[in-house]
C-alpha cells in the first residue's frame, strides 16, 4: 500500500496460464467463449480479493471483446488487475493473450472489464482502497474509468426500468 487507503494496480495483478485441450474447444477447434469467460472471471475475482482483502462478488461484465480465435494446443495467459475503484466497487481489466508455442507468436485475443463489489462480514458492500495506476496502460484505463462507470450505472438503470 502506498498511502493510507491506497494500493497500486500492480499489487492486484494476477496471471493464470492454461494449455488449451480439445475438451476446451468447440467443433471449430477454437476455445469455447464460456470456458474462457469462466477463467477470466476467476482471475478477475482473485485480483479483486488481492486489492480489497475481503470477499467479493461479480457485479457486471462488459466490453467483452473477442479479437481473435484461440486454437487447440495454444497456451493462454489470462491477466487481470484493478484499474479503478469506487466506494465498494472495483473495475478489473482482464486481457487474454494466446501463444503458439511452436511458432513463438503471441497475440491479445480477448479484453474485458469486470466489476466486483467487496463484501464485509455482514454480507453488505464495504469500502475498498483507492487504486494508484503506475504504467501507461494503468493510467489510461484509470483516466477513462469514470465514463465506463457512468455507462454501467445508466445501463443498470434502464434494465431495471427506471
Amino acid at each position: 500500500m502506498n498511502q493510507e487507503g491506497q494500493k497500486r494496480s500492480s499489487d492486484s495483478r494476477t496471471i493464470m496460464t492454461q494449455l488449451i485441450f480439445p475438451l476446451d474447444t468447440n467443433h471449430y477447434d477454437t476455445m469455447f467463449g464460456g470456458k474462457l469467460m469462466e477463467y477470466m472471471d476467476k482471475v478477475a475475482a482473485i485480483a479483486a480479493m488481492r486489492h480489497a482483502r475481503t470477499r467479493v462478488v461479480t457485479a457486471s461484465t462488459d466490453s467483452l471483446d473477442f479479437l481473435a480465435p484461440i486454437r487447440v494446443g495454444e497456451v493462454i495467459e489470462v491477466e487481470a488487475f484493478v484499474s479503478w475503484t469506487h466506494r465498494s466497487s472495483m473495475e478489473i481489466y482482464v486481457s487474454v493473450t494466446a501463444e503458439n508455442l511452436y511458432a513463438g507468436t503471441r497475440a491479445v485475443t480477448v479484453t474485458a472489464f469486470f466489476t466486483f463489489v467487496a463484501l464485509g462480514e455482514d454480507g453488505k458492500p464495504s469500502p475498498v482502497p483507492s487504486v494508484v495506476p503506475e504504467s501507461e496502460l494503468e493510467r489510461q484505463l484509470f483516466a477513462t474509468a469514470p465514463d465506463r462507470h457512468q455507462l454501467r450505472k445508466n445501463r443498470k438503470k434502464h434494465r431495471l426500468g427506471n
